[in-house]
Order: structure tokens, then C-alpha cells, then sequence
């Protein structure tokens, strides 16, 4: 009986994981094909990216972009990967989610 009840809390624990959200906020220069780029390190490791918001900077050469991510184990390889992207200039991870996307949902 104990094992059943073992394996049941994994399980939820697994669920639980999932549903914890992070955003990672990232600047990237802006020309064609960094979004390309970066959603593209997350599909080939079939992770799934649930929002994305990119808007330019000031200045145009830069923009700026949330990424929207189920929390799970290999979240933070996914990021070491992506820091290493030469258009990534910065990243930083917000967890349990960003107002930039509240925001949003109250529009839709």
C-alpha cells in the first residue's frame, strides 16, 4: 500500500511542477531571425514555450523579450543555452510569472 501511495505523490509532484510558471526576460538584438533562434533552442529540446512579447527598444537595435515557460528540471540547462545565443545580450528569469503578461490577459 505504501508504494502506491509513493508513486501517487510523485506523481502530483510532477503536476505541481508543470503548472509553476517562470518568465524570462531577455534583451536580443533586433534583426530577422533571433526569435527564430530562440524559440528554436526550446522546440529542438521539446520544451514548450506558452507566451512570447518582443518589442524594440529605444533604440531599435536592441528589443526586448518575455518568454513565457513551464517550470520543469531542465529549464535551467535551457537558459544556459540560451545565454550562449550571440544575439542574447541579457536574460533574467522571474518566477511564478510577470506582470507584462497580466497585463495582457486583461486585454484578451
Amino acid at each position: 500500500m505504501q508504494k502506491n501511495v509513493n508513486n501517487r505523490d510523485s506523481e502530483m509532484e510532477k503536476t505541481r511542477q508543470v503548472d509553476a510558471i517562470a518568465v524570462l526576460e531577455l534583451v536580443v538584438n533586433n534583426h530577422p531571425g533571433v526569435m527564430s533562434h530562440i524559440c528554436g533552442l526550446f522546440s529542438r529540446r521539446a520544451y514548450n514555450v506558452e507566451g512570447i512579447i518582443c518589442i524594440p527598444m529605444q533604440d531599435g537595435m536592441t528589443s526586448k523579450m518575455w518568454l513565457q515557460v513551464n517550470e520543469e528540471n531542465k529549464l535551467e540547462q535551457i537558459i544556459k543555452q540560451v545565454k550562449k545565443l550571440p544575439d542574447v545580450l541579457t536574460i533574467e528569469r522571474h518566477d511564478g510569472g510577470h506582470r507584462v503578461f497580466e497585463r495582457v490577459g486583461v486585454l484578451v
